[in-house]
C-alpha cells in the first residue's frame, strides 16, 4: 500500500509577521506546500522565497474580495494532483508545535478511511505566551465546543469537495451542499492537540498592511489571556537560523498592551455571560 500524501494550502495576504514560522512548522511533515499570495504589500513572499525547499511551490496573485478569497481557496483544490490524498489547510498566521504537527500527519497516514481531522488552537492575546480561554471560544465541531478548528482533509473521501461562501463565512462542503464537519461523525476525528493561532495579534509588516486584508483589522483583540503550557509553544519561534528579514516574536506584549486589556477585558467577559453569541461551526 503506498503511503498517504499530504499537501498544505497556503493562501495568504500580508504575513509577514508569522509567514516563516508557519511554514517552517509543518515542513517537515507534509510532501508539498502551495503558497498563493493575494497581493500582499509587505515582505511576505520575499520572506517565504528565503525558504529554501522543492517542497514549496509559490504562486503570486492580484488581491482579492471576500468572495474573490473564496474563487481562489477552490482553485487551489482544483490545482492539486491526484497523488495528494490529504490537504492540511494552513493560514499564515498558523505556527504547529513538533508534537501537534508530527501526530497529526502520522494519524492522517495510516487511517485512510478518516475524512477530517479537528483539532485545538491557542488563539493568541498580546504575545506568543497567552492566550483567550477556552470558554470565549464558540465553534462546535467532532462533538467539542470551544477554540477548535478542522485542518486536515481526506479530499479523496468526500465527493465534490469545494469551498462555498464568502470569506468570514468560507467553508468545505460536499457535492450535496452539506458542510463537510456534519458529515458521519464516525469519520470525523477529534485529536487533543493544539496550534498557535496568531488571528487577533497584527500579522503585517508594512504600515497599514493589515488594513486591507478583508476582515482582518476588527480580528485584534485586547484582552487578558491566560498563559500557555510550555509545552505548546511551537519550538520554531525560537530558532537559530531565522533570516534578518523575520521578526523576533519572542518578545513579550508590551506593558501599553496589557494596561488597555485590563480596560477591556472585564467587559468583554461580561458581555459573553450575558450576550450569547452565534456558535460557529
Amino acid at each position: 500500500m503506498k503511503t498517504a500524501k499530504i499537501i498544505v494550502h497556503c493562501l495568504v495576504q500580508n504575513e509577514g509577521r508569522f509567514i516563516w514560522y508557519a511554514i517552517n512548522s509543518v515542513l517537515p511533515f507534509v510532501d508539498r506546500i502551495m503558497v498563493w499570495d493575494t497581493g500582499s504589500t509587505d515582505e511576505t513572499v520575499q520572506i517565504v522565497r528565503l525558504i529554501e525547499s522543492p517542497k514549496i511551490k509559490i504562486k503570486e496573485l492580484s488581491s482579492v474580495d471576500p468572495e474573490g478569497f473564496t474563487k481562489v481557496s477552490q482553485q487551489m483544490i482544483e490545482k492539486t494532483p491526484q497523488e495528494y490524498n490529504w490537504i492540511l489547510i494552513l493560514d499564515g498566521d498558523e505556527i504547529w508545535p513538533e508534537k501537534s504537527i508530527k501526530t497529526i500527519t502520522e494519524y492522517a497516514r495510516s487511517h485512510s478511511k478518516t475524512e477530517s481531522i479537528v483539532v485545538r488552537t491557542n488563539n493568541l492575546v498580546g504575545d506568543i505566551y497567552h492566550r483567550l480561554p477556552e470558554s470565549a471560544g464558540k465553534y462546535r465541531l467532532a462533538g467539542q465546543k470551544g477554540h477548535l478548528a478542522l485542518r486536515l482533509i481526506n479530499k479523496n473521501t468526500i465527493p465534490g469537495l469545494h469551498f462555498d461562501l464568502p470569506h468570514g463565512r468560507r467553508g468545505l462542503f460536499d457535492n450535496q451542499g452539506q458542510l463537510i464537519q456534519d458529515r458521519d461523525p464516525e469519520k470525523i476525528k477529534f485529536l487533543n492537540l493544539y496550534y498557535h493561532h496568531a488571528t487577533h495579534l497584527p500579522r503585517s509588516l508594512s504600515k497599514g498592511g493589515d488594513a486591507i486584508v478583508p476582515k482582518r483589522k476588527q480580528k485584534i483583540k485586547y484582552e487578558l489571556g491566560e498563559k500557555i503550557p510550555k509545552d505548546q509553544i511551537p519550538e520554531i519561534f525560537f530558532a537559530k537560523d531565522r533570516p534578518e528579514l523575520v521578526p523576533d516574536m519572542t518578545k513579550p506584549a508590551p506593558l501599553s498592551f496589557w494596561i488597555i486589556s485590563a480596560l477591556q477585558t472585564i467587559p468583554r467577559r461580561i458581555k459573553r455571560l450575558l450576550i450569547k453569541g452565534k456558535d460557529g461551526y
